[in-house]
């Protein structure tokens, strides 16, 4: 496998690793994301304006910013879109999907799309996440019905 085929597998994964079926433990960031993100670069830049506070992480450690969100949440099904698209150089390479995704919470379920643009560094342990930018839409009401299989409309 060569390392576009290897940041593309990286990142179609990582997608799946926000996946949440009711009833699963709790979610633990650095548990399901240790492989991917360099949690020991001092250079690390994260952004997701899914964040309500639109913060900019700069260690790995943002994740558990979404710690309780994740909580609260009933399911989160995801779905990829187009992508990955890779470029892979030396030490660098950028990945860029799209996803979508249907997220229920107690109280109602959000349809939403995202553009996800990552920059790997290839570490002594593998390729690693040190910047991550994420777009989010939300998209109306069962514009998802069908698109994720298994998990229709609530």
């Amino acid at each position: 496998m060569n390392d576009e085929q290897l940041i593309a597998d990286l990142h179609s994964r990582w997608v799946f690793g926000w996946e949440r079926n009711e009833g699963d433990a709790p979610f633990d960031f650095r548990r399901t994301f240790d492989g991917f993100y360099d949690f020991s670069s001092p250079d690390v830049r994260l952004y997701d304006d899914f964040d309500p506070e639109q913060r900019v992480a700069t260690t790995a450690a943002y994740g558990s910013i979404w710690e309780p969100t994740f909580h609260r949440m009933v399911s989160a099904h995801h779905a990829v879109h187009d992508g990955p698209h890779v470029i892979a150089g030396h030490d660098l390479a950028v990945s860029t999907l799209t996803f979508v995704a249907r997220i229920t919470v107690p109280d109602g379920t959000t349809d939403i799309r995202t553009t996800t643009s990552l920059v790997w560094r290839r570490t002594p342990d593998g390729w690693r996440i040190v910047r991550e930018h994420n777009s989010t839409k939300a998209l109306p009401a069962g514009d998802l019905d069908g698109m994720l299989p298994g998990h229709e409309a609530p």
